[in-house]
């Protein structure tokens, strides 16, 4: 087994993380609290919601290795390319970091959700648009097969998930981005096969991809409650591969149109079950939020590595300018937001992974950590001053990568809605 993966596929990790046991609640009778407020000898600490297991920490660990060695070598080349190296895409694989959360029975890693945001998030540091190709395919994809697949799709599809396929999530279209479920993509039954007919834009992935998950309404008499998720392979010569987009920023990350003309799918290419594809894509996108979260947190933190590693080389006035209090108020506060913002990812990912409520976090975990990587990769163009607004420097990319934080898998308006919502149930009488 290869180096990484060898690290990565310890029996350790593949235990599942049990919860830790909850804290002593009495206040009275306790001896642990009359005697010098002594914790008792029931009373187990709560850990940090940074506190990660063993596992994680190693996992975490080597995706910053492997980030740092293979990723950081490409990144202007691919960015100004815009194309992801191929050998990227192999190394992912080969490290297992394209199956964090497949079972190790089906070749995966087998770890958790927190996991796999983790090493998104460093990843992200290093490269977001390598980031987000593998916090689609864990986040989305992989939690798609796991979830609704059924025995033999599990079988056939999570092995290669984990080790050698791409996969992409083809919802949006050119008239349902925000409002996802006016698709018009159909699906018309055809004795046992169903046929494919329209386009889906801005599609993550599509390059790469070898199997792609498409979103279509098999009953639009029903509305969104036709629409089906369906499992299209590559070489599917009803499925075409169309205008590529020319991006601002994560240049390396595909982005195309996809075109289904009498696109042939057996019936059992079904993912879950006929017309229950929009519940599928609105619990997938409310997890997935959190992906993009620790994607962006990844990103502020790279930027912000990256400026002050700068600045306290850079001399003026005879002293390093992150000597500057003026300075130092600055990296100060963004330090400050981007720990705020990693909180409530992992806060989010702890809570999804534990089957607790989540979907208010996530939501604002989403739009924290993306509002941050916009305003912490601004400041660190400041602080380079000149060089920084060159594309010799990496500042003005992760600038650059920072926009599409706040439009992808639901824009900061739809955060809001969600949160506002979730706060006015709680306030109804």
């Amino acid at each position: 087994m290869r180096a990484l993966r060898q690290v990565l596929c310890t029996p350790s990790l593949r235990r599942s993380l049990a919860p830790r046991p909850q804290r002593c609640l009495a206040l009275r009778g306790c001896p642990g609290i009359a005697n010098q407020r002594r914790p008792c000898a029931t009373e187990v600490p709560r850990p940090a919601v940074t506190a990660m297991s063993e596992d994680e920490e190693m996992l975490r660990d080597s995706a910053a290795k492997f980030a740092q060695e293979v990723i950081a070598p490409k990144v202007l080349e691919m960015d100004k390319a815009a194309v992801m190296c191929p050998e990227v895409v192999s190394a992912l694989f080969e490290q297992g970091l394209m199956g964090i959360e497949v079972p190790a029975e089906y070749g995966g890693v087998g770890m958790g959700f927190t996991a796999a945001c983790l090493a998104v998030e460093e990843v992200a540091k290093v490269d977001p648009a390598v980031a987000v190709l593998m916090d689609i395919q864990n986040t989305l994809l992989v939690t798609a097969f796991n979830r609704y697949g059924s025995q033999q799709q599990k079988e056939k599809y999570l092995p290669r998930l984990a080790t050698d396929t791409v996969a992409s999530f083809c919802l949006s279209e050119p008239g349902s981005g925000s409002d996802a479920f006016a698709l018009k993509t159909r699906a018309d039954k055809d004795g046992d096969d169903w046929i494919l007919e329209g386009g889906k834009s801005w599609i993550s992935n599509s390059i790469e991809a070898g199997v792609f998950v498409v979103f279509a309404n098999a009953d639009p008499a029903k509305g969104h409650r036709g629409i089906t998720a369906f499992i299209v392979e590559r070489e599917n010569p009803g499925l075409k591969i169309g205008k590529k987009e020319d991006k601002l920023g994560i240049r390396a990350s595909s982005t195309c149109e996809l075109v289904f003309e009498g696109c042939r799918v057996p019936g059992d290419a079904i993912l879950g079950e006929v017309g229950q594809g929009y519940k599928m894509a609105i619990e997938l996108l409310n997890e997935g939020r959190i992906g993009i979260g620790a994607q962006m947190v990844g990103l502020a933190q790279g930027a912000f590595d990256y400026a002050l590693a700068y600045m306290v080389t850079r001399k003026q006035f005879g002293q390093s300018i992150a000597d500057f209090q003026g300075m130092q108020f600055q990296y100060a506060r963004a330090k400050m937001e981007i720990e705020a913002a990693r909180i409530l990812v992992y806060n989010a990912a702890r809570l999804k992974e534990s089957g607790q409520p989540f979907i208010q976090e996530a939501a604002m975990a989403k739009l924290k950590a993306s509002e941050v990587a916009q305003d912490v990769s601004s400041q660190c163009i400041d602080w380079l001053g000149g060089v920084g607004f060159t594309k010799e420097f990496l500042a003005e990319k992760y600038y650059r990568d920072s926009k599409i934080g706040t439009i992808y898998e639901g824009t900061s308006n739809i955060q809001l809605a969600t949160i506002a919502k979730g706060i006015r149930q709680a306030y109804s009488s």
